[in-house]
């Protein structure tokens, strides 16, 4: 013990004495042709299935960009001086189709150097509002659709730090916006400030086990910086650009009208903030006004939630998950937990649903009692609703057809199932938006229709059910059996018997259909997006199954490398790429998710830039780690990876393809955390990669990815999972990124920083990246290219070329 003290006290201080004053490096033009491809627009298309708005933006950020000023606080990060999150995607370019004419509009006035977000139809669709960031602030603009023409509607004050930032009147003609009080005080620069005295936590003897969270508050300075940046004035803001106040300066956080216009739903923070938990535990408070800024009721107030029970279906007790009804005017909808929100407590039933009317001062009737927890309802009409309930330690979930006017009536539970069994999956409900322009079950007499993904044995064939909710027949509409491609069913149109669809191939971009079910004519497409990695076109891709040693049926999808010769048995070198999962049954576990027939995507992540370069890869491998019965997966954790990998590469291997002495694994978070554990306790691999992960679990000690134990219950678990505790046993070349700027829980960027030194110190053969201003994924396109150029200079030197 001594020894191993004194070993990571000097880790501690070891820095790397070979740092290297790179500048950002490119890779070969064999990867860098497909990093500059251009971005396909994202695509929405109006309920009527007349318009469709095209949104285009660069697939990467800049390093400056990232390098703008951030303020990390309660969970958020902001840009205080544009006041909106520092990480936001920005497109900046829109344009409109119409669907029947088939004709593309460029929108005029789009703003010079655009950066568009937080895209906002109004209730008749006719308009579009949205954020428009600029040098100094975010301002509101809007799109009138029939014209193709936007405008300028405020200045740029408004505060998007907080998200909900537009939300529209029922009659279109104006919005509700956050704007920056006139009152803010100046931030406090924290370099800059003057202690006043230490920061102190304490408490009072209850237990409060919370994730490994990152970007909390540490300090007053940082609480006051926090108030200031959420705090806005709520304005109501005509289409003629009139400002009149609405509600007064408060933390606001979300804002819900109801379906019929009538009231708004306000949630805003209140004090005391935690040094222990993000924003959304803070306390907080739900008022109801009417649309004209008026108090009706405060609904619930909720304290601070640092102390709930262990256990991942731990709630608050209590109102919660605040909804209004889509079908009605203004009811109000909430559950409370019936096991006082621990999961230990054993019940009938966990929670009970209930419904509130105007003026929202009762607790209303209950319509509603579920066996696992709440998630939501689809509402239906006054005699037909489906809810939906979920328990992770079981992977149980449960729908209920049910009566919302009569309680008395028993609920009729139309599924019951394992929800990691996708072979069982009945599909969810299509919807259609109601008179008030919600969404609700689309619904032709007494039958509602179920649009499925198709999952089989077989392979992957979408589906579209009509179920007779009276007798709960169901009646197989429309199946796809496309050969040679993918479809991907979107959206089903009750009334006009209209399939939304996307399909795609290995060779084809995906593009947007429509498809008439009974009259089974061709179908109509809406984009011809072409496919701009070409290189990538012909290589050939395919959907393999093996077993693991205990017989355990596994997958991948396999690449081989441009141009191969599969008659000529080459053996190639081999990029293994994997991510771990967790499951609670064998059968779950073996299902097939993978389809050939998906396009090849070669995002910033992807291992698929190295079939350029000569590799084999075996991409999204089947990595299941299962505990069945009252056995927890992490329990066995490292013997089924190892055994994983070994069923992957003896795969590959037996196809002929491969030289199974030249083969890589790599992973991203807890894949990185698998990498490494597979390097430590197996001779399989030349060489890791492992991007923004964490190594060692003891810094996690409240429970971590999908282990709900805590370090002082199962401290075997904690150390035998933590390849830093292992760290003397990697003897294979072991590449590590990190962004330094990691806001996932866990992934702190030490992780990485002391994992590598523990690695130098005990003369593994180790290089540690660092990112200046990434996140978990990395999104600066200088980051993303030189990530590239150093995995294939690792891949190159280390298992290409490797050396006996």
């Amino acid at each position: 013990m001594k020894n191993l003290l004194l070993f990571l006290f000097l880790c501690s201080f070891a820095l790397s004495t070979a740092q290297e004053n790179l500048n950002y490096q490119k890779p070969s033009n064999e990867i860098l042709d497909l990093v500059d491809a251009p971005l396909a627009p994202s695509v929405q298309i109006t309920d009527d299935g007349k318009n469709m708005l095209l949104l285009y933006r660069n697939q990467y950020k800049s390093i400056a960009e990232l390098s703008e000023q951030e303020l990390r606080l309660a969970g958020l990060r902001i840009n205080p001086k544009t006041n909106i999150g520092s990480r936001t995607n920005y497109y900046n370019n829109v344009e409109l189709k119409s669907i029947d004419k088939g004709s593309t509009t460029t929108v005029k006035g789009i703003p010079s150097n655009a950066r568009l977000a937080n895209f906002s139809w109004s209730p008749d669709q006719t308009k579009i509002a949205m954020t428009n960031t600029t040098e100094n602030g975010v301002a509101i603009w809007v799109l009138d659709v029939a014209t193709a023409t936007m405008k300028q509607l405020t200045a740029a004050n408004v505060n998007a730090n907080m998200r909900d930032v537009i939300n529209w009147f029922k009659d279109g003609d104006a919005i509700l916006v956050k704007m920056l009080p006139e009152d803010r005080k100046p931030l406090i620069n924290a370099a800059d400030a003057v202690p006043t005295g230490p920061t102190i936590s304490s408490n009072d003897g209850k237990k409060a086990q919370n994730r490994t969270y990152q970007d909390l508050l540490k300090n007053p300075n940082d609480e006051f910086n926090f108030e200031q940046l959420a705090r806005a004035s709520l304005f109501k803001v005509t289409m003629d650009g009139t400002k009149t106040e609405w509600l007064p300066a408060d933390l606001y956080s979300s804002i819900s009208f109801s379906p019929n216009g009538e009231y708004v739903m306000v949630v805003s923070i209140n004090k005391p903030f935690s040094y222990l938990v993000t924003y959304s535990r803070f306390p907080s408070k739900t008022t109801i006004y009417n649309k004209d800024g008026k108090l009706v009721n405060t609904v619930l107030e909720v304290p601070l939630i640092e102390d709930l029970p262990q256990g991942f279906m731990a709630t608050r007790t209590g109102m919660r998950n605040l909804s209004w009804r889509s079908d009605k005017p203004a009811s109000l909808i909430y559950a409370k937990a019936l096991d006082g929100g621990d999961p230990a407590n054993e019940v009938d039933y966990r929670d009970e649903v209930f419904q509130v009317e105007a003026p929202f001062n009762t607790e209303g009737k209950s319509i509603l009692k579920t066996i696992n927890r709440f998630r939501y309802i689809l509402w239906g009409n006054d005699n037909m609703a489906i809810a939906y309930d979920y328990w992770w330690n079981t992977r149980n979930t449960k729908t209920y057809l049910f009566n919302p006017s009569n309680n008395n009536q028993e609920a009729i539970i139309l599924a019951d199932r394992n929800y990691q069994d996708v072979y069982s999956d009945p599909g969810s409900f299509a919807t259609k938006k109601s008179e008030y322009g919600t969404y609700t079950l689309a619904l032709s007499g007494q039958n509602g229709f179920l649009l499925g993904d198709g999952y089989t044995k077989e392979g992957q064939f979408p589906f579209v059910d009509k179920i007779n909710l009276e007798t709960q027949k169901k009646t197989r509409i429309y199946t796809s059996k496309i050969t040679g491609k993918k479809e991907r069913l979107l959206d089903y149109n009750v009334e006009k018997d209209e399939l939304l669809v996307r399909i795609e191939s290995p060779q084809e971009y995906p593009n947007y259909y429509f498809k008439k079910l009974q009259k089974r004519k061709k179908a109509t497409q809406l984009t011809d997006f072409e496919n701009p990695y070409k290189s990538l076109q012909n290589v050939h891709k395919e959907v393999i199954t093996y077993k693991r040693e205990d017989g355990l049926q596994l997958s991948g999808t396999l690449y081989l490398p441009v141009g191969y010769d599969k008659t000529s048995k080459e053996k190639m070198p081999m990029i293994l790429w994997a991510y771990p999962r967790e499951f609670k049954d064998k059968n779950s576990a073996s299902q097939n998710t993978q389809n050939p027939n998906e396009f090849t995507y070669p995002y910033w992540g992807s291992p698929i830039y190295w079939v350029t370069k000569g590799y084999v890869v075996l991409d999204d491998a089947a990595f299941p780690i299962i505990g069945e019965a009252d056995e927890q997966p992490n329990d066995t954790f490292r013997s089924q990876l190892v055994a994983n990998a070994k069923a992957a590469i003896d795969a590959v291997d037996a196809l002929g393809y491969i030289d199974r002495d030249r083969v890589a694994v790599g992973g991203h978070s807890y894949g990185a955390f698998m990498v490494a554990n597979l390097l430590s306790h197996s001779n399989l691999f030349a060489a890791g990669i492992a991007r923004s992960g964490a190594y060692n679990r003891t810094l996690t000690p409240f429970g971590f990815q999908s282990e709900e134990r805590n370090y002082w219950e199962a401290p075997e678990v904690y150390y035998t999972m933590s390849p830093f505790m292992h760290a003397e046993k990697m003897k294979t070349p072991l590449l590590l990124v990190h962004g330094k700027a990691d806001n996932n829980s866990g992934t702190y960027p030490m992780q990485s920083e002391r994992y590598f030194n523990a690695l130098k110190g005990l003369g593994a053969t180790v290089r540690l990246v660092m990112f200046p201003k990434e996140s978990h994924g990395y999104r600066a396109k200088e980051s993303i290219l030189h990530l590239l150029w150093e995995q294939d200079q690792w891949l190159d030197k280390y298992v290409k070329n490797k050396k006996d």
